[in-house]
């Protein structure tokens, strides 16, 4: 059985908790300050980003896993 990197997915969690903050942060700002929105934004982008490389790192690992385990079958 192959073991699944949790820290890896806590860290996508907590980036998509983060992004999600700044998204609504920037609903908020998106009529009295647009340079706040702006960066609001950028910030969430920057989480979605890492989410979703921490996400291909475990995907890539399993997909390794299985391939090797195909290999000794």
């Amino acid at each position: 059985m192959t073991q699944v990197d949790t820290n890896a997915l806590k860290k996508a969690e907590a980036s998509t908790t983060i992004a999600k903050d700044m998204i609504t942060q920037a609903i908020e700002q998106s009529a009295s300050n647009q340079t706040l929105c702006e960066e609001a934004l950028k910030q969430a982008s920057n989480e979605i980003t890492q989410a979703q490389s921490m996400v291909k790192q475990v995907q890539s690992s399993l997909q390794a896993a299985a391939q090797a385990q195909q290999q000794t079958k």
